[in-house]
């Protein structure tokens, strides 16, 4: 086994292999940037490197500087985490090269699975099922265009080189294929400077169901059972489960097979994870092979009580799996919700500030929160905005999804946007409970996930009402008793009143006037008060019921802002990069077309004109830096 290891991330993956290397009397090194000089991962390591400034591409994607902190620090390995470096063969090559042994798979292996249309080739050729699609070296926009005219709408644009959901685009119509392509190319430019691309057919209502394998070098294979993954916005996971619900224990071994086989047939070793889409008649097809450790392998740590990082470093070692496949068995069910620092309400914008209050709830054989952030540390623009993992286990997924509920209502964070009542929201509808998933989820259930129908507002109208009161009687002394800080969070549950006044309340994005007369009946909703959970900030409060959450505000009499667009200027949403001027000044567009696109977070972001118009000038160029409510450029509305 090794004495030190280097960890080529950061972050909370970062610190999830130092507490494993630590429980296995292995020392660990930190790299760091500019930004994360002080970062938790550095201080929980035995040793620390810095490498260079707070963009990845001067610190953690630069092979070279990480080489040369392993060597100087005495490190036999490098653990390359996920995303970074974690599936690039060249950097497996050159760890060889010197004598460090990366842990993960050869770097043949990366190098055929690295390419979604090398890889899509070896899997027809082992006779692993395929979604049809064009996966040819012909990049001409019009090749392309043509297999998707021939194999049907709808579509997905895909980057070969791609992943996270980087570099995708869906396409429902011809019409609509030029600008996707288009934008599909650019993003995957930015994110992997590839920008070749796959055509897939897009399957309609499909599941994704991911397979947890491990090879070793002595030829032995398992597989760790499956995960759902299915519940996705931009093709990037939101809340993952393990097992798949209503996977019997034939397609279980069916799937588990068909990704050994795709395993095998590149020579793997360590961990990976094939990824397949199940369609409504239980059919399965290979969709990519992600060669590192996922996001998302908590959820099988907790089904199958098997420590994932501590099997990649004793295969790695050259040691053999700890475990035979009639050996490994599920346990339970789990559940992983990804807390992100993002606005859910405008279009998942992510979200940069400091952490003013964070406060996981208590982990417990039941709850695991995996982070690499703590109270006071800041969301950079310059990496993926997840603040922490929250996994949550029990015997089975009714009790499991109960946990996941009463965790997030206990979640803490302030100062900071995040998707914590999006996601208790998504979680708590009757198509969550009843397992009714697709990988179009998040968009089939819209008005219920945000809370936006008539009956949801009517449910939540006489709670928030209460709870305006509670805040009118109580705000000096929760202030004075908890803190002065306004992002301090506060719980009532019980003792409740009316409002003794009027009360117009703005809950999700509607407005309702409660008068003290009207006699509002809190046990009309149906809900009992200590049932429900307020927090508090100086925007507003977060009412957490069973039926849901719901962001809520108390809104004064005069309230109201006229948003007819007269003329002006745009400005950016965050912290970014100027990618592309899709106009130019003085030339007539429709309300809604893109005018800028930016990329900040590893996601493009696009400035849309806000009425029938003309951009009179651009302030910034493809490549410029630009801080969040920088003005981009003046537009004239036509009137």
């Amino acid at each position: 086994m090794f004495t030190k290891i280097l960890i080529a991330n950061r972050g909370e993956i970062a610190c999830r292999i130092i507490k494993t290397a630590r429980a296995l009397n292995i020392a660990t090194v930190a790299v760091f940037s500019e930004a994360d000089r002080d970062a938790l991962h550095v201080q929980m390591a035995d040793q620390s490197v810095y490498i260079g400034p707070a963009p990845a591409n001067e610190s953690y994607l630069v092979i070279d500087k990480l080489i040369q902190a392993a060597l100087d620090t005495g490190a036999e390995a490098i653990h390359p985490g996920y995303g970074f470096l974690s599936e690039n063969a060249e950097f497996c090559r050159q760890c060889s090269d010197n004598n460090l042994v990366f842990i993960g798979p050869p770097a043949a292996a990366i190098g055929a699975m690295g390419s979604k249309s090398a890889a899509k080739t070896i899997m027809a050729e082992a006779g692993v099922p395929l979604v049809p699609g064009y996966h040819g070296n012909d990049q001409n926009p019009e090749t392309l265009k043509r297999a998707a005219n021939a194999m049907g709408y709808p579509v997905l644009l895909k980057a070969a080189a791609g992943g996270g959901g980087k570099g995708m685009r869906a396409v429902y119509a011809e019409d609509e294929f030029d600008a996707a392509l288009d934008a599909a190319k650019r993003e995957a430019r930015n994110s992997f400077s590839d920008d070749i691309m796959l055509v897939e057919k897009y399957l309609l209502k499909p599941r994704h169901i991911e397979i947890q394998v491990f090879c070793d070098r002595q030829k032995n294979a398992v597989y760790l059972f499956e995960r759902d993954c299915s519940i996705q916005r931009r093709h990037q996971k939101v809340i993952e489960e393990a097992p798949a619900p209503g996977i019997t224990a034939g397609l279980r071994q069916q799937m588990g097979e068909a990704a050994i086989k795709a395993a095998q047939a590149i020579n793997y070793e360590g961990a990976g994870t094939v990824e397949f889409l199940l369609d409504t008649q239980g059919e399965f097809f290979f969709m990519e092979m992600n060669t590192r450790l996922q996001v998302e392998h908590p959820v099988t740590e907790m089904i199958s009580g098997q420590d994932l990082v501590q099997w990649q470093l004793l295969v790695a070692a050259g040691e053999a799996l700890p475990c035979t496949q009639d050996q490994l068995k599920i346990n339970g069910h789990a559940f992983e919700a990804r807390i992100y620092a993002e606005d859910p309400d405008h279009d998942f914008l992510p979200a940069t500030g400091r952490l003013s209050l964070l406060k996981p709830p208590t982990e417990t054989t039941h709850i695991r929160v995996d982070s690499g952030v703590v109270e006071g540390d800041s969301v950079s623009i310059y990496y993926d905005p997840m603040i922490a993992k929250l996994v949550v286990w029990d015997s089975d997924r009714e009790r499991a999804l109960r946990r996941l509920t009463q965790a997030l209502a206990q979640y803490r964070i302030g100062g900071i946007k995040t998707n914590i009542g999006f996601l208790y929201n998504l979680a708590t509808i009757q198509a969550f409970d009843t397992a009714d998933l697709d990988t179009g989820y998040i968009e089939q259930h819209w008005d219920e996930i945000f809370r936006r129908r008539d009956q949801d507002i009517r449910y939540a109208t006489p709670l928030a009402a209460a709870a305006v009161q509670h805040l009118r009687d109580q705000q000096s002394v929760a202030q004075a008793k908890v803190s002065s800080d306004p992002n301090s969070p506060w719980h009532a549950s019980d003792n409740w009143g009316l409002p003794n006044a009027s009360c117009t309340i703005q809950i999700q994005e509607t407005e309702v006037t409660t008068e003290a007369e009207a006699a509002v009946n809190l046990p009309a909703c149906g809900t009992s008060l200590a049932d429900s959970t307020v927090v508090a900030d100086d925007a507003g409060f977060d009412l957490f019921t069973p039926q849901g959450f719901f962001r809520c505000r108390e809104v004064k009499p005069d309230f109201g802002l006229d948003d007819e667009f007269t003329g002006g200027s745009l400005t950016a949403p965050m912290n970014g990069t100027v990618v592309a001027l899709l106009s130019e000044p003085g030339v007539t567009v429709a309300k809604g077309d893109t005018l800028l696109v930016m990329e900040a977070m590893k996601m493009e972001h696009c400035i849309v004109a806000p009425t029938d118009g003309q951009a009179t000038e651009f302030y910034f160029q493809p490549g410029d830096l630009v801080d969040g409510g920088t003005v981009l450029l003046a537009f004239e509305a036509i009137e």
